[in-house]
């Protein structure tokens, strides 16, 4: 994996994906990148304008692109289930790459449309039920792969299973943290429930390192902290890499030959670079915390998965 690179991804052509918040920063580089080699590609994203700009952008970027917009709000279960039921016409019973890329970051205390912690509810629910629904094409498609996209954050907080929503205190950058590591715990047990069912879908995860995306001034925007806003952006622009390269570990995870089950992807130094093999904090390697987290992801978003799947799968 020594200094990978755009250049090393295979051609795609023939493989379908769907990436998640591709209208702008690591999900439209993600996303731009698959196009260029080849895949269909799906950008699903919330706000209508800002999907149907990215991918004008992306058809100018990549003239010989196969792409759609279509609307996913991962803030509303009931988008989620809307975006799911109507995927039958993308690319028939299959889907080879499945990016759960959309995020949001240190948001001052909000809920989703199902009354869900935002940054719980929408980083990680909102991608459990999407994963679970799309669950059968993964499973029909020889190939396979789910990649999470988390952050070397999550090292700052483990789970507080007495208090997923954070209902009794919040913090904004714990929040974050705590959501990043279910987005490790959902791979590891997805990993784990898929070789139990003899299944050889790839779940993986990455992270982008610090990368300089809008993500990181979407807080303090919203309260209107203009001053924060600029040193952030200076900070950004001094310290992080681009889009481009930040989304290098999760194109890796996607496309590298044999990517390890479970794998967690992201530049070299933990910072920038490029992709290799990143530090993980040991609780998000735990199976009884994975079980914790999955059984209480099923109960909250109401979807149960199952990993039946046709013959001609296995």
């Amino acid at each position: 994996m020594t200094r990978w690179n755009t250049s090393h991804i295979a051609d795609q052509t023939g493989r379908s994906a769907v990436v998640t918040g591709a209208n702008s920063g690591l999900g439209y580089a993600t996303a731009r990148e698959l196009a260029r080699h080849g895949a269909r590609v799906l950008l699903a994203c919330r706000n209508e304008a800002r999907g149907m700009a990215a991918l004008d952008r992306l058809r100018s970027d990549v003239p010989t692109a196969e792409a759609e917009f279509r609307p996913l709000d991962l803030a509303d279960l009931s988008s989620v289930r809307d975006f799911a039921a109507a995927l039958d016409d993308f690319d028939g019973d299959r889907l080879d790459l499945l990016i759960n890329n959309a995020g949001v970051m240190a948001l001052p205390y909000r809920t989703t449309a199902d009354g869900f912690e935002m940054q719980f509810g929408t980083n990680h629910l909102g991608h459990f039920a999407l994963t679970g629904l799309l669950l059968p094409k993964l499973l029909a498609t020889p190939g396979a792969r789910v990649v999470t996209v988390s952050s070397m954050l999550h090292a700052l907080a483990d789970l507080d299973y007495t208090d997923l929503n954070s209902a009794r205190s919040y913090r904004r950058w714990i929040a974050y943290s705590r959501s990043k590591s279910a987005n490790l715990l959902f791979t590891h047990e997805l990993t784990r429930r898929l070789a139990a069912a003899g299944s050889q879908v790839v779940a993986a995860a990455a992270h982008p390192g610090y990368a300089s995306t809008n993500l990181m001034t979407a807080g303090v925007r919203m309260e209107g902290r203009t001053s924060a806003e600029r040193i952030i952006d200076f900070g950004t622009g001094l310290i992080g890499q681009s889009p481009d390269c930040g989304a290098l570990g999760t194109l890796c995870a996607a496309t590298a030959p044999h990517m390890r089950p479970d794998s967690f992807i992201g530049p070299r130094n933990g910072l920038r670079g490029a992709p290799a093999q990143s530090f993980r904090a040991p609780w998000t390697k735990k199976d009884a915390n994975g079980e914790r987290l999955w059984a209480a992801s099923e109960e909250l978003t109401g979807v149960h998965y199952d990993f039946s799947r046709p013959a001609a799968a296995f």
